[in-house]
């Protein structure tokens, strides 16, 4: 529907939202020429920031107007601390990442960045919260769902599988619904702070992955 707040949403983030699904991190990872040294650094930093993530959904769990939704989040919320984090575990393992990166790395600026919307969305409340999910996680289906071949390294090709699946989709697409149906009902001035929240997300996405060739 093209009335969607949450289309409404990303097409006032263009064009940065296309920049970060076209990305050359994407576009490396989409035909499995991503160097080992870019994709681990990248990979450091995203392990890095799922707690914070973690933390962010459980503010979600928290202020959720309903049971539904919140059960919802709750599922949502054991992908990410049970089959994700196996995923980075066994990654970490064949890159021969180090105890103190997969534990407590040096965060880089835009990883910095993203938890410091985070902590400050999951100050605010619920929509400000999902303003700043389905953007992270839109993105990742967005991007994922287009890669169409087979990925030799079984950490690359997981990676894409994680967010190119129904499950996924769903828990997107149920995330939409819930910021489609809280932003019927906000005043000008939380909307506006939605909407810089949404293109927040979707920039410091941008710099993430700009981040990972940075090292």
């Amino acid at each position: 529907m093209a009335d969607r707040f949450t289309d409404e949403l990303r097409a006032a983030a263009e064009p940065t939202w296309t920049a970060a699904v076209n990305h050359r991190f994407v576009q490396e990872l989409r035909d499995g020429t991503i160097d080992d040294a870019v994709f681990r650094r990248y990979l450091i930093q995203d392990y890095a920031f799922v707690g914070s993530l973690v933390g962010l959904v459980g503010a979600a769990v928290a202020t959720a107007p309903t049971m539904d939704a919140k059960a919802g989040l709750a599922d949502f919320l054991g992908v990410l601390t049970d089959e994700e984090n196996d995923y980075f575990q066994r990654a970490f393992d064949a890159l021969d990442v180090r105890e103190r990166d997969r534990s407590d790395p040096d965060r880089a600026g835009a990883t910095a960045a993203f938890e410091d919307l985070v902590h400050r969305a999951a100050g605010e409340g619920y929509p400000e919260v999902l303003a700043v999910l389905v953007p992270a996680e839109w993105i990742y289906l967005s991007w994922a769902s287009s890669v169409d071949t087979a990925l030799d390294r079984f950490y690359l090709q997981e990676w894409v599988d994680l967010h190119a699946n129904p499950g996924f989709e769903a828990t997107v697409g149920f995330l939409r619904t819930e910021l489609d149906s809280v932003g019927a009902d906000l005043s000008a001035t939380r909307r506006r702070r939605v909407e810089r929240h949404f293109k927040r997300t979707v920039d410091l996405e941008v710099a993430f992955f700009d981040m990972a060739y940075s090292g």
